[in-house]
């Protein structure tokens, strides 16, 4: 198949991928939940290209991104629930519905009554996926309801999982419920590790333990006032930098990464660490 800005090719190149007989044995192995991470990877991929003002690579991560979509509407397809375009039905019917100020007779909204109207039209989609949620749970046969927290259920759920956590713990801090010391979150984050220890070798209570720890690690930056994914970037940043430092000096002493023992590499991460002191 030839390239093509037509998005019907990129519809059928994936229902080719996906065909039981002749596709790809790694594409016709993915499910929902094997390619949803892919799609999440990628808008971080799409924000950074943003952030670098790399056109080019913007155009190539949107198209990424779209592959994604596009991925999962076939999988949907394959199970009878929907295609791509029911996707698009979805949400151009929701701009619509969202913008009566411009798909609608009225026209001549203020800014704040198109912002009520907006607030209302969403409070009445989430009232409605509610009432599919209770269906399909009694539909599986479970129950009904599930404890739900009115305070916290202002925080949608499409945010990544650690600026979730913090506006979580924001919320929850607005009735009191919240620590007024940041040792006292650094006390929870030592019984966090403490119980991770005593997890060991359960990889299920350790992926709990971790979590529990991940989310108090989120708390202590929320009280430092740090933004924690802008934390874990530096981070990244820092440990690439550093293990580049490792690379790099083993290939001017003409050895490698795989020949290289722990204690060297160890040794060089030392020397990277030093030279980025500042000096006294």
């Amino acid at each position: 198949m030839t390239p093509s800005r037509d998005i019907a090719r990129l519809i059928d190149i994936m229902a080719a991928l996906r065909h039981p007989t002749t596709g790809c044995s790694w594409d016709l192995a993915q499910t929902f939940a094997s390619v949803a991470p892919y799609a999440i990877e990628e808008a971080y991929e799409v924000a950074d290209a943003v952030t670098r003002g790399d056109r080019e690579d913007l155009r190539e991560e949107l198209g990424d991104l779209l592959l994604q979509v596009v991925f999962q509407a076939r999988i949907a397809e394959e199970e009878g629930s929907f295609d791509f375009g029911g996707v698009v039905e979805a949400i151009t019917a929701k701009l619509v519905r969202r913008h009566p100020h411009i798909f609608g007779d009225r026209t001549d909204l203020t800014p704040e009554e198109v912002k009520a109207g907006w607030d209302r039209i969403k409070a009445e989609e989430k009232a409605e996926r509610a009432a599919r949620d209770r269906a399909a749970r009694q539909g599986r046969g479970e129950p009904a309801e599930q404890a739900v927290s009115a305070l916290l259920g202002r925080v949608g759920t499409g945010l990544a999982p650690l600026p979730r956590a913090v506006k979580l713990q924001r919320v929850a801090a607005t009735v009191g419920f919240d620590w007024n010391d940041p040792r006292a979150v650094l006390a929870k984050i030592r019984e966090e590790t403490a119980e991770i220890e005593a997890a060991l070798g359960d990889p299920r209570a350790m992926a709990d333990e971790i979590g529990d720890l991940l989310f108090a690690v989120a708390n202590l930056a929320r009280h430092a006032d740090v933004d924690p994914e802008t934390a874990l970037t530096g981070a990244n940043a820092k440990f690439e930098r550093r293990f580049g430092h490792i690379e790099s000096e083993l290939a001017r002493r003409g050895s490698s990464l795989q020949e290289a023992d722990l204690d060297a590499m160890e040794a060089l991460w030392g020397e990277a660490k030093a030279s980025e002191r500042p000096a006294p």
